[in-house]
């Protein structure tokens, strides 16, 4: 929502939601039927929708939904007992929001009490979020020391856990690739949880990759050997940091599992402002931890950027931007050989929908900057990319292609998305003719992400 009033798509509001029976169960409430005191407040960058839903109980459920991006995305607060986030009842208020004045008619009048308080705590929050660092004298001097011992103490673990690691590795290869057990998952979980008793989580994901290359496959052996690589050469790369370029060198703590502090980060690193466009926004769930990735797009700098945040215990993680806003903010990257990953900082205005299409390049632009992605990050899976102007052809023998509407040339789709649905949406959309296609092109494809008709439409 924008400081005039525009409101979200159906489209928008539907990848909030934390899954497929959230977006079912949020429909439903989107009728006036069970409503009552729906209104939002359009004014300035306070954008905000609230309402009281009734449900089983003699009380309703009293909703409301910050629009204005304090805290670093839409907040949703709910008296209901859901521990879904958003819950049903903040999809149905929205999805009824969007359906215009009619349903939820806006102005520039104060929220009710219940309703204001809750935003007023959340703007309080994200303000003191914002603030910098006070210094101080011996705690903080105190406790920076704590910290730099911890950091040395845990980096010669993980070197320790790497050397241990080479020492696997170098065994396996002596008994020889094609003589190695494609059956036995224990010894490699065994290492991959002393991985990550020595704090390294990124050689332990990459052992558990390696883990299962060996269990099936007629190129099992050349596919090991390729995993075998990538991991020797990072663990050499942490092993050897002192002589790596320091850009590289962050790529390589990166990949090991050291991330740096998202505060410390963003009071150090200089700051990129652009208008960004949300590509796309995806979740993950591992049964432990949802991941949530959100892809930005700065249209004056013409650069990419890759929000993460995660929720535990089924929640959904806090910071959400559907696919299509475009938000004025700062954003700091993370130190890295080639930055892609960034956190959110100051939002100077309150997000807009932004439906055109960004610009894009052809089939060889996408695997061009994949490639050069890849040789400052070897251990890089895929690089975002957005492709204009392709068709999606399905083939039964060579599996989904995108292909060049103005060459021909064409980009194969990522096998593991051929049982989705998504693809054959996006077949639909085009109906033959070119898209323009924002997804990722790695080693094993593309996976098409959004794609716009003319609104982004997500995969």
């Amino acid at each position: 929502m924008n400081p005039q009033g525009e409101r979200w798509t159906a489209e928008q509001v539907l990848a909030l939601a934390p899954d497929a029976a959230s977006r079912k169960a949020g429909a439903k409430l989107a009728a006036p039927g069970p409503w009552s005191a729906a209104g939002a407040r359009t004014t300035g960058d306070a954008g905000a929708v609230w309402g009281e839903c009734a449900g089983s109980g003699s009380k309703p459920y009293r909703t409301v939904v910050d629009l204005s991006g304090h805290g670093g995305g839409p907040g949703f607060h709910c008296s209901c007992p859901s521990r879904k986030f958003p819950c049903k009842h903040a999809l149905g208020l929205l999805l009824l929001w969007t359906e215009g004045e009619d349903a939820v008619p806006a102005s520039g009048a104060e929220p009710p009490a219940w309703a204001g308080e809750w935003l007023e705590r959340r703007r309080q929050r994200a303000e003191r979020a914002a603030e910098p660092p006070t210094p101080a004298d011996g705690p903080a001097a105190v406790d920076t020391e704590a910290a730099r011992r911890r950091s040395e103490r845990r980096a010669q673990r993980i070197a320790a856990g790497a050397t241990e690691l080479e020492q696997r590795l170098t065994d396996l290869l002596r008994g020889g690739l094609a003589a190695a057990d494609g059956g036995s998952y224990g010894p490699w979980e065994e290492t991959a949880a002393r991985m990550v008793d020595a704090q390294a989580p990124g050689l332990a994901a990459r052992v558990r990759e390696l883990a299962s290359v060996t269990g099936s496959g007629a190129d099992r052996a050349a596919r090991l050997l390729e995993e075998c690589a990538l991991l020797h050469t990072l663990n050499q790369g942490y092993l050897h940091l002192d002589r790596l370029p320091e850009a590289l060198a962050a790529t390589v703590r990166t990949r090991v599992g050291i991330t740096s502090d998202a505060a410390a980060l963003l009071a150090s690193a200089a700051p990129v402002r652009d208008l960004w466009l949300v590509l796309a926004q995806q979740d993950s769930d591992d049964g432990r931890l949802i991941t949530r990735k959100i892809w930005l797009h700065g249209r004056s700098t013409g650069r990419t950027a890759l929000l993460l945040s995660y929720g535990a215990g089924g929640r959904a993680p806090e910071l959400s931007l559907p696919t299509g806003l475009a938000l004025d903010a700062d954003i700091a990257y993370y130190p890295a050989a080639r930055p892609l990953r960034a956190v959110l900082g100051t939002r100077h205005a309150a997000p807009a929908p932004s439906p055109e299409a960004p610009a894009g390049g052809d089939a060889a632009a996408a695997l061009r900057a994949y490639g050069e992605a890849l040789r400052d990050d070897p251990w890089l899976e895929a690089w975002p990319a957005i492709v204009s102007a392709v068709t999606p052809v399905p083939g039964p023998e060579q599996g989904w292609q995108l292909a060049d509407a103005h060459g021909g040339s064409a980009l194969p789709v990522d096998p593991r998305c051929g049982d989705r649905m998504g693809l054959w949406r996006l077949a639909a959309i085009s109906g033959g003719s070119p898209v323009t296609v924002f997804g990722e092109c790695g080693h094993r494809g593309f996976t098409p992400l959004t794609t716009w008709a003319p609104e982004p439409v997500a995969l």
